[in-house]
């Protein structure tokens, strides 16, 4: 069997190896873009609150809240479209809630669950270097 018939079997929805693989894929490509539209919206949450101070009296948090939803937005179409290198971005940024959220007293139920995505990120990377097609 060659490699790319070998890559092609792997690809079967019947793998439960590929079936993480899309999972992980669209859960990652969908949250960050549907998070990063309630940033506009504040219909799920008030951002704002997760903001750290010392970096909302650098920048208002409300104009913040914007700029990472933009951010976020794109984070998830990179995972759509190029999961390999997407995955990474999102695990990156999700370092860098998580160390905002350590920053304020009482998020750190927060930090935890976002830790536990960022494993999901990084997992979605690795399964990205066998079964995505980018």
């Amino acid at each position: 069997m060659s490699a790319t018939s070998q890559i092609a079997a792997t690809r079967d929805l019947h793998n439960p190896g590929y079936q993480a693989y899309q999972i992980l894929h669209t859960g990652f490509s969908l949250a960050p873009i549907l998070f990063g539209l309630d940033k506009f919206l504040n219909l799920t949450v008030d951002w704002t609150q997760y903001l750290a101070p010392i970096v909302a009296n650098i920048v208002p948090a409300s104009t913040f809240m914007v700029i990472m939803g933009v951010v976020e937005i794109i984070a998830g179409l990179l995972v759509f479209f190029k999961p390999r290198i997407g995955a990474y971005v999102v695990a990156a940024w999700l370092l860098g809630i998580i160390m905002n959220l350590l920053l304020i007293p009482g998020f750190l139920d927060v930090a935890l669950r976002d830790f536990g995505l960022l494993l999901g990120a990084l997992a979605l990377a690795r399964l990205s270097s066998v079964y995505a097609q980018d």
